[in-house]
Order: structure tokens, then sequence, then C-alpha cells
């Protein structure tokens, strides 16, 4: 039987500090990478996530919630609206 590979998680403080290392105090991600004892790929990932949210890309988690409500407010809104141009349309039938 094959099993799932386990991923190790790091907490967003660690990804956010190894980013700083990149970003303020001026080490390259491959030198970052090797003393955090992380992958080049996985830190430049990071660091293009944590970029794309400072320059408001990407959304952040309050934003995706209200994001989410309000399309569905808005499905909703417009299930209304079909409902009452149809209702409008047969009273106004009816009244002819």
């Amino acid at each position: 039987m094959s099993q799932k590979r386990a991923y190790k998680q790091y907490p967003k403080e660690f990804k956010e500090e190894a980013v700083a290392l990149v970003r303020e105090q001026g080490y390259s991600v491959p030198e970052a990478a090797k003393s955090l004892g992380v992958t080049t790929g996985l830190l430049y990932k990071w660091k293009d996530k944590i970029e794309a949210e400072l320059s408001g890309t990407v959304l952040v988690g309050d934003e995706r919630e209200e994001l989410k409500r309000l399309r569905k407010e808005v499905k909703q809104l417009k299930m209304e609206q079909d409902i009452l141009k149809k209702a409008s349309a047969f009273f106004a039938k009816n009244m002819k």
C-alpha cells in the first residue's frame, strides 16, 4: 500500500521571518533557504505570496470571507429579482 506523504507545516511567523531575511537583510534566496533548512522553491513561493499580499493583488482571509458572503448575497438577490419579474409579467397578463 502506498502512504500519503507527510509534508512539514511551517507557521506563518516562520515564513514571514524567512522572507524578511531576503527582503530586508539582503540574503539571497538560496542562502536563506540553506540556513533555514528549506528548499529554495519553497522560499520563493513564500516570498511571492507575501509580496502579492503586500501589493494588494491577493485577498487576505477577511476579504475572501467577505467576497464569498457578497457573492452569495448577489446570487440570492438575482434569484429574487427573477421571481419578481415573472410575477409582474404574470399579473400584467391577467390584468388585460
